[in-house]
């Protein structure tokens, strides 16, 4: 059955004979007619089979008739910043025979470029919940006229939590409008939403819920967490891989592996949640354009990614969800195409590979593992030997920080007479704590308040004289209790070695401070 056959206008079949579409996928087919006929609609389907065109296709021939507004007619809610540029490509693609105006606003750029954008003017409106209700918040956008609301993804939406931003889109939008809801995986949850969301819809369901895309060849390979880079690297290598889109769990073990895959002689880039969108732009125009070999991806990437004729999709880590292996895999096979999707297994991940196969309601292959170079111990990472080498070295104190106040505070508390330090500087030494005179140690006084320091009747500045000529009393340097603020050294030489110490007389008490705590140099220098 060709397009023309669902009552779409002629400049929508010609957009559509230039990409080389003469004819509807299943969904397509049954979904079009009712989305021209004003109906809401309801519809779940595999990824990959024309959903984006199921709808777009319609929206575009339906904003023909009406009156024009510079506020947006249709507004497309998604869940990612790809998925919204996908959309957004999409109507651009094929309403080019067509006069009509589309935007994309999405987070992670600069809101002012999309403050301008809106100024002007758009028919279609693309968004994702966050930045479209920033904009809502400023007053810079008007929804009051759309009159098609499509939620795209929904149950991607539910995942990450938008349920609450949906809601608050909804309430801003008409009471009377269209009302449309596309979604891969098809859950109880999502008829929830649908039931407060949809007025008497059409529920099109074309294939079994949750089901993967029959053109996808899948396998399996039980390998060692540890050696599942140099699996990959072998099977891209000895495979002659040149688009692969790799599916990692975390963001930081995305970054990791691309930078094996690079170590191995592959092209890789990463992209994930925590790149700039213009990086990740620039990553996915790079893979598209095969400059490079791999795409490692978080799930991000499992919504909106479109490449044309993927080849192959791995599944470096298995999702901890099992609706999320239906959707990486479905980047793969698409509109009919063929594609291989393979899943790297370690024993820990076997209960995650059970729950995907019963999602599927059959059994992933195992594939034989081929020979290839087993992958060397791992290295140590930079960063990890940089900060044990700091915490393995000693605290240093503030004087040892600042030089230019080291010579009255830091330093020649443990000079000898010959001017040799005998300890770290700014730190108390044995020889400190029983005097240069070979006396026992003593106990340090602990005190509470701020005072001369140093015990009544006795020197307090006769610290680090070591076997100086200094007049205080040998043999009780106290270690300096934690609290303790140490009485400033004044005199001469102090400090220097074969210095002639001029300390106050025995007896005499430094002026007191004040109860006022020790001070940051002081605590540095406690051990």
């Amino acid at each position: 059955m060709p397009f023309t056959a669902l009552g779409l206008i002629p400049e929508l079949t010609r957009a559509l004979a230039d990409r080389g579409y003469d004819a509807p996928t299943p969904v397509q087919a049954r979904v079009i007619p009712e989305i021209l006929a004003g109906r809401d609609v309801l519809a779940g389907s595999q990824t990959g089979t024309g959903k984006t065109a199921g709808f777009t296709l319609p929206l575009l021939q339906r904003l023909q008739s009406g009156t024009p507004s510079r506020s947006p007619r249709v507004l497309v809610l998604v869940p990612t910043r790809e998925l919204a540029a996908q959309v957004n490509e999409s109507v651009a693609s094929y309403g080019k025979y067509l006069r009509h105006r589309s935007l994309t606003i999405f987070g992670g750029v600069s809101i002012n470029p999309q403050i301008e954008a809106l100024r002007r003017g758009a028919d279609i409106l693309v968004a994702t919940p966050g930045r479209l209700l920033d904009h809502a918040q400023q007053r810079t956008v008007d929804l009051s006229r759309v009159e098609i609301f499509v939620l795209d993804e929904a149950d991607r939406m539910l995942d990450m939590g938008f349920i609450a931003d949906i809601r608050r889109v909804i309430k801003l939008l008409p009471r009377q409008r269209q009302n449309l809801m596309f979604s891969a995986t098809y859950s109880d949850d999502i008829r929830k939403l649908a039931q407060g969301l949809l007025h008497d819809p059409v529920e099109i369901e074309v294939a079994r819920r949750n089901a993967a895309v029959d053109t996808v060849e899948q396998r399996s390979y039980f390998v060692g967490k540890d050696q599942k880079r140099a699996l990959l690297s072998h099977l891209i290598q000895d495979g002659d891989w040149q688009q692969v889109l790799v599916f990692t769990r975390t963001k930081h073990g995305a970054n990791r592996l691309c930078k094996q895959l690079e170590q191995d002689g592959i092209e890789a880039a990463a992209i994930h949640g925590n790149k700039s969108q213009n990086a990740r732009t620039a990553a996915l125009s790079d893979f598209k354009n095969f400059r490079i070999r791999a795409l490692v991806a978080t799930e991000v990437a499992s919504r909106g990614l479109d490449i044309k004729e993927l080849p192959y999709v791995v599944n470096y880590e298995l999702p901890n969800v099992p609706e999320d292996y239906v959707h990486r895999i479905g980047r793969t096979g698409r509109a009919g195409a063929t594609g291989i999707a393979v899943s790297l297994v370690s024993s820990d991940e076997s209960g995650l590979l059970k729950d995907i196969e019963k999602l599927l309601r059959k059994s992933i292959p195992r594939g034989e593992v081929p020979v290839f170079k087993a992958a060397p111990p791992p290295a140590r990472d930079d960063r990890r030997e940089d900060s044990r080498d700091r915490s393995s070295q000693p605290r240093q104190s503030r004087s040892e920080l600042r030089p230019d106040r080291g010579n009255d505070r830091g330093q020649g508390r443990s000079q000898s007479g010959d001017g040799r330090s005998q300890s770290q500087p700014g730190w108390p030494s044995q020889q400190n704590q029983a005097g240069a005179s070979g006396q026992g140690r003593s106990r340090p006084r602990k005190r509470r308040g701020g005072g001369g320091g140093g015990q009544p009747g006795q020197h307090s500045s006769s610290q680090g004289q070591g076997q100086g000529h200094g007049h205080g009393q040998q043999g009780q340097q106290p270690r300096q209790a934690q609290g303790q603020r140490s009485s400033r050294p004044q005199g001469q030489g102090y400090g220097q070695g074969q210095g002639q110490g001029q300390g106050r007389p025995q007896g005499q008490r430094g002026p007191s401070r004040g109860n006022r705590g020790p001070s940051s140099s002081d605590r540095n220098r406690t051990v």
